[in-house]
């Protein structure tokens, strides 16, 4: 499918979600879900290079999936080190930079390692930013952040929206212009929520594992569809 470049999303942000769904779905545990739902990953991140999308965010685990089953828990990061890591050549080959949203230091030692490796290898990467949002928290940013100005003591008449994104975990990006969520669900999950103010969401039932290139082209073509106003009076008025 032909996509315009400036009629594609600048940052495109992704929940991806279902992939335990699915697996019941199709009568396989959670885990064999989980692998699927890898598998997808690659594809949508190679389709979204294709494309010509600069900047492509995946909600990998919040931190809230930390009250899931230690062993799901387990699986979930044992799957993360062994894709990043062998993916690694395929994103410098693309010119893919690896960046994280989230609180990298909670993840255990060894996926935290491979991480930093895979980050530190595609640094000076630049077609495509990549962002995992891994243990990641939107409410827990924004805190984040206002402790941060507070420490450096930053003068109440100089924090506006333009400073205050310079301490989020996306400084120096766009704002996602489109987020998805696959499985139905018709919420945000506490993902990029202050820098979602103004992004287009759109709603799938499809399930993660079941979202291909082609369900991506179909959510796109919607997208370039939406007059966005950023709180103007609409075009045809």
């Amino acid at each position: 499918m032909n996509q315009s470049k400036e009629l594609l999303p600048a940052h495109l942000a992704i929940i991806m979600d279902g992939n335990g769904r699915w697996a019941q779905k199709h009568g396989l545990t959670r885990t064999e879900g989980h692998r699927e739902g890898v598998k997808r990953v690659k594809d949508i991140i190679t389709h979204c290079r294709k494309l010509g999308i600069p900047y492509l965010t995946l909600y990998v685990f919040s931190r809230e999936n930390w009250k899931r089953p230690k062993e799901e828990v387990q699986t979930l990061f044992d799957l993360l080190r062994t894709y990043v890591l062998q993916e690694c050549p395929n994103l410098k080959k693309q010119d893919i930079k690896l960046n994280i949203l989230g609180e990298l230091s909670e993840l255990p030692l060894v996926t935290r390692k491979a991480i930093e490796f895979v980050v530190g290898q595609t640094k000076n990467c630049r077609q495509m930013t990549l962002n995992l949002a891994l243990s990641y928290s939107g409410q827990e940013e924004i805190i984040r952040a206002v402790k941060q100005i507070i420490k450096e003591g930053l003068s109440p008449s100089k924090i506006d929206i333009s400073l205050f994104k310079q301490y989020l975990y996306t400084a120096g990006q766009p704002d996602p212009d489109f987020i998805i969520r696959t499985s139905g669900e018709i919420r945000i999950s506490n993902f990029l929520i202050f820098q979602a103010a103004y992004a287009e969401l759109y709603f799938t039932p499809i399930l993660w594992p079941d979202f291909t290139p082609q369900e991506l082209d179909k959510a796109l073509e919607d997208f370039r569809h939406r007059e966005r106003r950023f709180g103007a009076v609409p075009s045809c008025l």
